[in-house]
């Protein structure tokens, strides 16, 4: 039976380039692949781009409010990728949790596996909707590690605008290489950072 994954990490953890490498697995097997990113992540407008340089053509821009799995078979049709065997999804947190059902979907129902690259958390620690739906669904939950400046395992996704930490805003500003950036940092680095800024994320 297929399955629904989710491969969480905070900033830095390599997703991107994890979700291009085993496409790269799969192609160089013959095996026919969706790759999917939701719309509202502008950044490398329809490529994913992985911070190494790598970086793969999207098949399925997913718009907020679309049919997720109505669009990859879509895709799959117009391209003659029959038999699919895998959708590969960058930037799931950003997705709702109704294409998330969707998504479960295309794997319990269609038999297609789905793999699911994304964020747990915004940089105020709260959940996107998008990622609780994954970890309510998925079959198979992967954490992928990273690095704080410490050294110590990040934990949490910190945003840097202008060169300043900050704990306010919307949760989604993508980082584009300009004003708005992100740093992964583990609990004690994010707390001082926030002590520093005389905010209180946590407690």
């Amino acid at each position: 039976m297929a399955k629904l994954h989710f491969k969480y990490g905070a900033m830095n953890s390599g997703k991107s380039d994890t979700l291009i490498k085993t496409a790269y697995n799969y192609d160089e097997r013959g095996l026919a692949t969706i790759t999917v990113k939701p719309a509202l992540d502008t950044k490398g407008e329809d490529w994913v781009v992985a911070r190494g340089g790598a970086k793969r053509q999207v098949d399925v821009l997913a718009a907020p409010g679309e049919n997720v799995r109505s669009h990859i078979h879509a895709v799959a049709d117009e391209k003659g990728l029959r038999p699919l065997h895998c959708v590969l999804v960058d930037e799931s947190q950003f997705l709702e949790p109704s294409q998330i059902d969707q998504l479960f979907r295309v794997a319990k129902e269609d038999g297609i596996s789905v793999i699911c690259y994304g964020l747990r958390a915004d940089f105020r620690t709260r959940t996107f909707p998008g990622a609780l739906r994954l970890f309510e669904l998925s079959d198979n939950i992967e954490k992928l590690p990273t690095m704080c400046r410490c050294g110590s395992q990040a934990e949490f996704n910190c945003r840097v605008v202008d060169g300043r930490h900050v704990f306010e805003g919307d949760q989604v500003a993508i980082d584009d290489g300009a004003a708005v950036t992100y740093e992964s940092l583990c609990g004690p680095c994010f707390m001082q950072e926030q002590d520093g800024a005389g905010v209180h994320v946590l407690g």
